[in-house]
Formats: C-alpha cells, sequence, structure tokens
C-alpha cells in the first residue's frame, strides 16, 4: 500500500513538472503571438508587402529559436528573459516601423 502511495505521488510531482516546464515562458508565448498577429494583420491590410512579411517573420522564428535553447535545459533564466524581451522589442519597433513606412499594397 505504501509504494502504490509512493507510486501516485511521484506521478503527480513528475506530471506537475512536466506541466510547469511546458509553461516556462507564458508570457513571452503571449508576446509572440500577438506579434505575429500584428504581422498577419498587416499583411490583410496592405500595410506590409509580402518581402517586409517574411522579414519579420524570420525574426519571430529566431526568437522562437532563442526561447527553445533557453527552455532545453527545463529553465529559463532571468537573464535569458532578459535577452528574449529584448530581441522581442527590437521585433516590436521593426513591426511597428514597417507598417508605418511609405511602402505597402502599391509594392505588392
Amino acid at each position: 500500500m505504501r509504494q502504490m502511495l509512493i507510486a501516485t505521488v511521484s506521478m503527480l510531482i513528475l506530471n506537475g513538472g512536466i506541466a510547469f516546464a511546458e509553461s516556462e515562458t507564458p508570457v513571452i508565448d503571449q508576446r509572440q503571438m500577438n506579434q505575429e498577429q500584428r504581422i498577419d494583420q498587416g499583411v490583410a491590410s496592405g500595410e506590409l508587402t509580402r518581402r517586409e512579411a517574411n522579414r519579420l517573420e524570420r525574426q519571430q522564428n529566431r526568437i522562437d529559436r532563442m526561447e527553445n535553447r533557453a527552455n532545453a535545459d527545463g529553465v529559463v533564466t532571468a537573464k535569458e528573459r532578459a535577452r528574449i524581451g529584448a530581441a522581442q522589442n527590437r521585433a516590436s519597433r521593426n513591426i511597428a516601423r514597417e507598417k508605418h513606412d511609405a511602402r505597402g499594397s502599391r509594392n505588392r
């Protein structure tokens, strides 16, 4: 009976640990999703050319890879979060800059 209890508790701890690791960076994930939606909206409205959107999407993919490398060991440190946050800030500025430049649907 005691071994059954230990096994059950161990499974709960293990499953909780996996769930925690999967949600290690929810703020980063949400911001990535928001920025990708901004890019899609810019293409739909004609504010972004396909070429601009491709460049911005490649930048988002690089940030995703940074996040995956940071989370590879199961822990995202404060320094890693800061680097990812800085990259997201640059990407956000680039999205805004491209959406509000003189180019648009006429160059598609």
